[in-house]
């Protein structure tokens, strides 16, 4: 894994709150779907369970799916699944709203999931598209 390639690494003038929901908008218009909306306020989710956090903590663990790219990619493969989930994280840091979101190198992918050559190009675009969406919410 190299840090500098397969971390992306954005901000936001917007409010975590803010860019989550414009994440949102971008992610169905591009025929993702947000799988956690409920959940993807920790600190909501924390407390909720038990959890405590300090008042000023503002973490969004927002998980999305392309429900018609990822049907028939698990049905040829289920192996791939172990790179399905797709997280992208937001959060306030020095007054500013952070976003990061791991994605794989074609050799990581390629790794992880021997033996299927397909795989590791279709993932990339996905990756891209990503961070494309990231960008535009931004």
């Amino acid at each position: 894994m190299n840090r500098s390639e397969d971390l992306y690494i954005a901000e936001s003038e917007k409010s975590v709150k803010h860019f989550a929901a414009d994440f949102t908008d971008i992610v169905k218009k591009n025929d993702f779907v947000v799988n956690n909306s409920e959940t993807m306020d920790m600190k909501k989710t924390f407390v909720e369970h038990g959890g405590t956090v300090p008042d000023e903590f503002d973490l969004h663990m927002i998980q999305i799916c392309k429900p018609t790219k990822a049907d028939k990619s698990l049905a040829a493969n289920p192996e791939r699944a172990i790179l399905m989930p797709k997280f992208v994280m937001v959060f306030s840091k020095d007054g500013k709203t952070q976003i990061r979101y791991l994605s794989y190198s074609t050799a990581d992918i390629t790794a992880l999931v021997p033996g299927d050559p397909n795989f590791p190009k279709s993932l990339a675009q996905t990756f891209v598209k990503i961070r494309s969406m990231i960008d535009e919410a931004s």
